[in-house]
């Protein structure tokens, strides 16, 4: 018979081990076994070490044991990476509620009462399982389309700036410098400079993305959060960064005079309207306007910062999904699709910051992006 899985057992009673070692390898599974959480350890750490496919699948444990009982395996356990997503079914005395209770309150995922029938206990351990092997096929289901979306930003993104920078350099060096007009030079190295800034934005927000998944940029938060007024230096430095001598929108800015002061992060704050303004004259027409604008709401106490394009906009069945890291709307039909991640790093900032954003859109009309962020309160 092929094996199912590999389940360790716990148990100090040896009579009730082996029965429950018999029943389990009747059915087809792999059985390690352990006396006390001392042993159980013991086992998790050799199988560990020979790599994932010896590893337990499931634990089935008594509670009650001498020298480590159930509860401390259970949390000794919650405290490895390796060790954390196995199931774990408590193996308990009809009545003590007081383990039932601690054992869930830990996540422990299910309960047998003893005495227990042998087909309960196969029933609840293919419950167990079935139940963490969907999770598992949910998850690689995931990390296959993230997998297949940076491919797709590897291929076209990345490829398309770097043919930009190489294609202009060859021609740079194929041509004496005497022989080139000024047009002519001129337009190469524009080619080379569209290419290098299109490749650095695309470093850029990848660093700041792996910033915000890894924690650093919660430390950089706590380190760099002060107090905010100069609403009108975030809006024209996002217009100076962002906007290249070639784009054609106008932009206008109009701060409303003497708003509160609110606390946040300088630098991700103005990452985020960048991200908003590069998206808006990314998805407008050639000369477009795009209007910035800030304002105080008494009513609600935030500052609200807004960025509105007269653009392509976005289908309202769209815009629950624009904010997912790499998602992007019909890349297939439009070529000037970037990584997919600018929404999704305005979505941690706002995180961050306790704040929150609106998305207002017409589709072949525009959209307007609106940050909202507390405003600081009098001590």
């Amino acid at each position: 018979m092929m094996n199912k899985a590999r389940i360790l057992v716990v148990e100090d009673d040896l009579n009730l081990l082996e029965g429950v070692r018999s029943v389990l390898e009747i059915d087809g599974y792999t059985v390690y076994t352990a006396e006390n959480g001392h042993q159980a350890l013991d086992v998790l750490r050799e199988t560990t070490r020979r790599g994932s496919a010896h590893m337990p699948e499931i634990i089935v444990s008594d509670i009650m044991m001498p020298h480590m009982d159930g509860i401390e395996l259970l949390q000794k356990m919650r405290l490895e990476d390796a060790w954390v997503n196995i199931p774990f079914i408590f193996l308990t005395a009809r009545g003590d509620k007081t383990d039932v209770q601690r054992g869930k309150q830990m996540g422990v995922d299910d309960y047998l009462i003893k005495p227990f029938d042998p087909q309960d206990l196969l029933i609840a351990v293919e419950g167990r399982l079935k139940r963490m092997r969907g999770i598992e096929r949910a998850r690689a289901s995931d990390m296959m389309d993230v997998k297949k979306r940076i491919l797709a930003i590897l291929n076209h993104e990345f490829r398309t700036p770097l043919t930009f920078v190489v294609a202009y350099a060859d021609m740079l060096s194929e041509h004496q410098s005497h022989q080139l007009s000024e047009a002519d030079m001129a337009t190469f190295l524009q080619g080379v400079s569209t290419g290098a800034v299109r490749l650095r934005r695309l470093v850029e927000n990848f660093i700041t993305l792996v910033e915000f998944e890894t924690g650093e940029a919660a430390r950089n938060f706590e380190l760099r959060r002060m107090l905010i007024s100069d609403v009108e230096r975030i809006f024209n430095t996002a217009k100076s960064t962002v906007l290249a001598p070639s784009d054609t929108n106008p932009v206008s800015v109009e701060v409303q005079p003497n708003m509160p002061r609110f606390y946040g992060d300088a630098t991700y704050i103005q990452i985020a309207i960048n991200q908003l303004l590069a998206n808006a004259v990314k998805f407008s027409p050639e000369g477009g306007p795009i209007e910035m604008t800030a304002c105080f709401l008494p009513d609600s106490s935030e500052i609200k910062m807004c960025v509105t394009d007269h653009g392509r906009g976005i289908p309202e069945a769209e815009i629950t999904r624009i904010y997912e890291t790499f998602y992007q709307i019909d890349r297939v039909i439009y070529e000037d699709q970037g990584s997919g991640s600018g929404l999704a790093i305005v979505r941690h900032v706002i995180q961050m910051h306790g704040a929150r954003i609106s998305c207002e859109s017409t589709v072949g009309a525009g959209t307007t992006f609106c940050l909202y962020f507390p405003i600081a309160q009098a001590s």
